[in-house]
């Protein structure tokens, strides 16, 4: 016996929806370009190699990274939803330049975000785990000594990812991970100035970890960081 059109649909439409075992075996299907061509063109903005303001060429852009037009064009309207990318009429696609405010609330919730990661890793750590923390603040303080901003900004957020990973607290670091990437692109802004302070307290920092003292690194963390929110801040007004 046939079943009726409303169960049917029901069949088919669960089907779809990928809820029956057949369903679960389906090989998916590779990401759409155009998500690649967002992340490139993210990563160009966090390095530092698209700057702020900068007027973004659909054309150019295509044959930079090697693609049509289309996905470049899908990317920046999603760039411009993300607040990577202003799309303004008539002018074209431009470099987003983050207001201060944007910039401080950011600034604001990581350095929460940060600071409870440093309370879990410091309790959670072993002789080993501190031991990758040191290694990680080498990189750092070999970049500073050549002067590397583009090493000083990846050794940074290699040093807290590290901090994060000890947390052991997936919620966390996926809510940080939300945060982490434009803090990489402001980063660029005081990688040098901040250079030395910065990492005598990832030194500082590293000890309280390596000492289980999660109230110590707690508070070393809140402090590191906001000093880093000021010091950006007074940077970019600097700079205006």
């Amino acid at each position: 016996m046939s079943l009726p059109l409303s169960s049917r649909r029901v069949r088919n439409e669960t089907s779809r929806d990928g809820l029956t075992e057949g369903g679960a075996r389906r090989v998916q299907r590779p990401a759409p370009l155009r998500e690649a061509v967002y992340d490139a063109i993210v990563e160009l903005i966090v390095n530092d190699t698209l700057r702020e303001g900068q007027h973004l060429v659909e054309n150019e852009l295509a044959e930079y990274l090697g693609v049509s037009r289309q996905p470049v064009r899908e990317a920046l309207q999603r760039l411009q939803t993300d607040g990577w990318v202003d799309l303004r009429p008539a002018q074209g696609a431009f470099v987003h330049s983050p207001t201060e405010e944007e910039a401080d609330q950011l600034l604001g919730v990581r350095s929460v975000l940060e600071t409870y990661s440093a309370r879990l890793a410091a309790e959670r750590a072993t002789p080993a785990d501190v031991n990758r923390l040191w290694e990680l603040q080498q990189d750092g303080l070999n970049a500073l000594t050549a002067d590397d901003v583009e090493g000083l900004v990846a050794a940074n957020a290699a040093l807290h990812a590290g901090v994060r990973a000890l947390a052991g607290n997936s919620v966390l670091a996926e809510h940080i991970g939300l945060v982490e990437r434009r803090w990489r692109w402001y980063y660029h802004l005081i990688a040098q100035p901040r250079g030395h302070d910065a990492w005598s307290e990832h030194a500082e920092l590293i000890k309280a970890i390596a000492a289980n003292d999660a109230a110590l690194a707690s508070d070393i963390m809140s402090r590191h960081t906001e000093r880093t929110r000021q010091q950006y801040l007074e940077q970019r007004l600097a700079k205006s």
